[in-house]
């Protein structure tokens, strides 16, 4: 199991560089000398942070991506959500049906407890944070 697949690893990655260039446009081919990442791949993540809010684009020529939102209030845990959905150690499922015994299972109550301390630790963790002075 991977908690942070490559795109979401990527996204984080873009935005602490991003974060980085205070307010500064920041070009998908600084991004990708710098990320070391295929350009189209580099694209795709910077799009999909477009469309949720997180980056702002400019267009044309001396174009590139700025933050849109306050890297102080963004979390390692949202960008997990927008590239993985919700959050979640285990589903409690059997064949395809939900757990009969989920009410009283002790495994269960603890992965619960696990996956509480993740998500908080996760959203303690904002992409400011991360951005090397």
């Amino acid at each position: 199991m991977k908690m942070i697949t490559r795109d979401t690893d990527y996204a984080i990655r873009a935005l602490i560089c991003i974060a980085g260039q205070k307010g500064s446009l920041s070009s998908v081919t600084q991004l990708t000398e710098e990320l070391d990442t295929p350009r189209p791949f580099l694209r795709k993540i910077l799009q999909r942070l477009n469309k949720e809010g997180l980056l702002k684009s400019s267009k044309g020529k001396g174009g590139g991506f700025s933050l849109q939102a306050d890297p102080g209030k963004v979390s390692v845990f949202n960008v997990i959500e927008i590239f993985q959905g919700p959050f979640q150690l285990n589903e409690h499922v059997l064949k395809g049906k939900v757990c009969p015994h989920i009410k009283v299972c002790e495994l269960k109550k603890r992965l619960d407890t696990i996956e509480k301390d993740v998500i908080r630790e996760l959203k303690d963790i904002k992409i400011s944070s991360l951005v090397k002075e």
